[in-house]
C-alpha cells in the first residue's frame, strides 16, 4: 500500500492552523497517488492540549474541524486520511473523552480507534483527561487489514519495562486479528537516545509480527516539549524503508510492498541536543507570540551556548545580549562577552552595576552589616541584573532567556528572582559536562564561542577568585551522581556502591532534596534528558526523607 506519512508540526489549540497544515500535506502528495495519509497523534487539537480538554468549548471545536476534514476529504476521494483527534466517548461514567484516531475517505467517516493505554509517568497524565478503550480492532482498508495504535498502544514492550506494563497489548491483538500492516500515530517527545529506542520498538515489532510498521510522530516544540518527528516505515523484516527528518516538517509518501531497505543509524546525540534546542526555543517563542529574545551575556560557556541557540533559532537580528559588569567581575569576561557578540552578529548593551550594587550595599547597612561579601551580597548582583533584563524586555518586548544548566539548577547553584529570572530555560535539562560539549559543537566549522570561555575554570564572578569549584564538586563527579540519582532513581547506598565517595553523595542529595522550592518558581525549560526537573519529575517541598 502507498501511505503518506505527513510529519508536521501542529500549534495546541489553533484548529484553523492545524487543519490548513492537513489539507496541504493532502494537496502536496496528491499527485503521487498515496491511498492514505496518515497525520500524527491528536493532530487536529494540538499535543498537548493539557487542561484545554476541560473546556466544552474546546472539545466542540475540535469535533468542528473533524467535520471540516471530512468535508474537505470529498474533493479528494482517492485518499483515505487516518488523523489524531479527540472524540467524546458517550459512556455514562469516567472522563468522557477518547484519545482517538479518524479514518476518513470521500467525505465518509469509515471508522474511529481509540487510545488503550493511558500513560501517567515523566511527562504524561493522560488518565487525567481520557478513558482507555476497552478493546481494540483492525480495519480493512483496500487490499490492506490495518492495525492502528495510539503512540503508547505499541509500547507495551517487556523488554522496556523489566515486563509488561500494561495487562492488554493492543498490537498483538490486531496482528491475531489479522493485520497486515501496522500503522502508529504519536506524540512522542525528543530525549537523548530517543531515535534509537523508537526503531528497536517499531522493528522489533515488524520481526516478530512478519508486517511492516508505520510511525508518525509529530514534529516541534509546545510548552517544554520538543517532538523530534523521526517518523518511519520499517520492512517486515526490521529494515528502514523510510526514516522522516528529525527536528522539521516532511511529507513523503512510502510503499510498504518494498522488502529491501537500509539499515538504522542513531544520530549524533550532542548534534541532536543542540537541534532540539533550536526548535524547542524557536517554537517557544513564536507559539507564545513573542519575536525576539533578552539574556545576559556574563563571558561564561552557559550563557555563550545559550546564546548561540537563539541565534540560530531566531536569526541574529531578534537577540540581544547584555553583558552587566560588576566590581568582580574579570576583563576578560566582558571581551569575551563581546566577542561572542561579534562572531554571531547580535546587538549587545553594556550596563555596569557597580553603582546600583554600591547604591543597594548602603541601604541595606541600614539592616545589616555590608562589609564582607557573602552570599547575600553575591546575590544582590544577580538580582540587579535581574531587574535590568527584565526592565530592557518591559520596554522592547523582548522573551527573557535565563542560562542555567540542569547541574546548577539541581542542587541550587542560582539565585531566585536573579540569575533564574526567564521566561524560558534553556538549558535548564542540559549537565553541565553536555554543556561544553554544545560549546565544542557551535564551534565546530570555526569559532564563534571565543576559546577562552571554554577553557576557562567556570565562575559565576560574585566575588573575588571565586570559581564553581569552591562550592561544588567537580562538575563530573557532579553529573555521574545526578544522573544516577534524579534520572536512575537510584538510593544514596547505590550510589555509593558505585565508588563515589560517601560524603559527596550525601551533600548531592541532600541539595537536590533541599532546593525543590527553587525549581517550582524556576521558568520552564526544555526537556531533553529522560528525566526533566518540572512535569517529568514532581517532588514535594515540605518533606523529610531518606533516599
Amino acid at each position: 500500500m502507498r501511505i503518506a506519512i505527513a510529519q508536521l508540526n501542529p500549534t495546541v489549540g489553533d484548529f484553523d492552523g492545524n487543519l490548513t497544515g492537513a489539507k496541504d500535506a493532502v494537496e502536496l502528495v496528491r499527485d503521487r497517488k498515496p491511498e492514505l495519509i496518515v497525520f500524527s497523534e491528536m493532530f487536529l487539537p494540538g499535543y498537548p492540549p493539557q487542561d484545554l480538554l476541560e473546556k466544552k468549548w474546546f472539545v466542540e471545536r475540535a469535533l468542528a474541524a473533524l467535520e471540516k476534514l471530512r468535508k474537505f476529504s470529498e474533493s479528494v476521494p482517492d485518499i483515505g486520511i487516518l488523523v489524531g483527534t479527540i472524540l467524546p466517548s458517550g459512556v455514562n461514567a469516567g472522563k468522557g473523552l477518547y484519545n482517538s484516531a479518524v479514518l476518513l475517505k470521500a467525505g465518509e467517516t469509515l471508522t474511529t480507534v481509540h487510545k488503550a493505554l493511558l500513560p501517567t509517568y515523566d511527562v504524561f497524565d493522560e488518565a487525567r483527561y481520557f478513558d482507555p478503550a476497552s478493546d481494540t480492532s483492525v480495519i480493512r482498508f483496500g487490499n490492506e487489514v490495518l492495525g492502528v495504535s495510539i503512540c503508547e498502544d505499541a509500547w507495551n514492550d517487556p523488554a522496556l519495562w523489566n515486563g509488561p506494563a500494561y495487562d492488554f497489548d493492543p498490537i498483538e491483538k490486531q496482528v491475531a486479528a489479522g493485520a497486515t500492516v501496522l500503522i502508529n500515530l504519536s506524540a512522542s517527545p525528543f530525549g537523548i537516545g530517543k531515535d534509537e529506542i523508537r526503531y528497536g520498538l517499531f522493528s522489533g515489532h515488524a520481526r516478530k509480527h512478519g508486517v511492516p510498521v508505520i510511525l508518525v510522530n509529530q514534529v516541534g516544540g509546545n510548552d517544554e516539549l520538543v517532538f523530534d518527528g523521526n517518523s518511519m516505515c520499517v520492512s517486515r523484516e526490521g529494515q528502514l524503508l523510510a526514516r522522516m527528518p528529525a527536528f522539521e516538517e516532511a511529507v513523503d509518501v512510502v510503499d510498504t510492498a518494498v522488502r529491501e531497505g537500509t539499515l538504522f543509524v542513531p544520530g549524533d546525540a550532542v548534534a541532536s541536543v543542540y537541534e532540539a534546542l533550536v526548535l524547542g526555543l524557536r517554537d517557544y517563542v513564536s507559539k507564545c507570540g513573542f519575536e525576539s529574545v533578552t539574556l545576559g551575556l556574563s563571558g561564561g560557556i552557559d550563557s555563550a551556548v545559550v546564546c548561540a541557540v537563539a541565534a540560530d533559532a531566531l536569526g541574529s537580528e531578534n537577540v540581544v545580549g547584555v553583558t552587566m559588569p560588576s566590581t568582580y567581575s574579570s576583563p576578560g569576561s566582558v571581551d569575551d562577552s563581546v566577542a561572542l557578540a561579534a562572531n554571531l552578529g547580535i546587538r549587545i548593551e553594556t550596563v555596569p552595576i557597580a553603582q546600583i550594587h554600591d547604591s543597594y550595599l548602603d541601604t541595606l547597612g541600614r539592616l545589616f552589616p555590608c562589609s564582607e561579601v557573602d552570599v547575600t551580597i553575591e546575590n544582590i548582583q544577580a538580582r540587579i541584573r535581574g531587574n535590568i533584563l527584565m526592565a530592557l524586555s518591559n520596554r522592547e518586548g523582548h522573551l527573557v532567556l535565563s542560562t542555567g544548566n540542569k547541574s546548577e539548577l539541581a542542587v541550587g547553584y542560582c539565585t531566585l528572582y536573579g540569575d533564574m529570572t526567564g521566561g524560558l530555560a534553556v538549558i535548564s535539562d542540559v549537565p553541565k559536562t553536555m554543556v561544553y560539549k554544545l560549546a565544542r559543537h557551535v564551534n565546530r566549522d570555526r569559532e564563534l564561542i571565543p576559546n577562552t570561555t571554554i577553557e576557562k575554570p567556570p565562575s559565576a564572578e560574585l566575588r573575588p577568585g571565586q570559581k564553581d569549584q569552591d562550592t561544588l564538586p567537580s562538575y563530573e563527579t557532579l553529573d555521574r551522581i545526578l544522573a544516577m540519582y534524579v534520572d536512575e532513581d537510584m538510593s544514596q547506598a547505590d550510589i555509593v556502591a558505585e565508588g563515589i565517595d560517601a560524603e559527596t553523595v550525601r551533600w548531592t542529595i541532600d541539595a537536590v532534596n533541599g532546593n525543590e522550592y527553587k525549581r517550582r518558581q524556576a521558568a520552564p525549560g526544555l526537556k531533553v534528558t529522560s528525566k526533566a526537573f518540572g512535569t517529568g519529575r514532581r517532588m514535594p517541598m515540605a518533606a523529610r526523607y531518606e533516599p
